[in-house]
């Protein structure tokens, strides 16, 4: 089942009401789903390599935390603001400022999902600093999703409530 954008994020507490969460693909709906946006993003920084590395820990703590209380939804969370370190920090090693694509949306291409149909901007010479938060946010987003419990949990989540 695909992620489900036509929700009220503002009133639903996907703690008491797993059955309505689906995990979508990479990052969908990480800052919407409460009340787990709201416990992990203080969390959330990629400035620095030292940054990340606390960040990651901290996100990472949470996602066993999640996993321990067999809290399926909190921990896919985790998981996607650990891929969003990742992601975030690799375009602005990529992209100083971390802008990827160029002007506004064309009229005929609002809607779409990617780059809107805007050109992606060259990029810039790699920030090393971004690139190894970057690389730290990767090792623990790879463990994340290596987790034998969060493998279990996804399973039985799926079977019970849909992809």
């Amino acid at each position: 089942m695909p992620f489900d954008y036509t929700l009220d994020f503002h009133q639903t507490d996907f703690r008491r009401h797993p059955e309505l969460y689906r995990v979508g693909k990479g990052e969908q709906g990480v800052l919407l789903v409460e009340p787990y946006k709201g416990e992990i993003l203080p969390h959330w920084r990629f400035r620095t390599p030292e940054i990340a590395r606390e960040s990651s820990e901290q996100i990472y703590a949470l996602f066993l935390d999640y996993l321990k209380a067999q809290d399926f939804v909190g921990a896919d969370m985790a998981r996607k603001f650990l891929q969003m370190g990742y992601t975030r920090a690799r375009r602005y090693a990529n992209h100083r400022g971390g802008k990827k694509y160029a002007g506004p949306v064309p009229a005929d291409k609002k809607g779409q999902s990617g780059a809107h149909g805007r050109a992606e901007l060259p990029r810039s010479p790699e920030d090393a600093d971004k690139a190894v938060a970057a690389s730290i946010f990767k090792e623990k987003w790879d463990q994340a999703r290596q987790h034998p419990d969060y493998i279990r949990q996804r399973l039985d989540f799926e079977q019970r409530y849909g992809k």
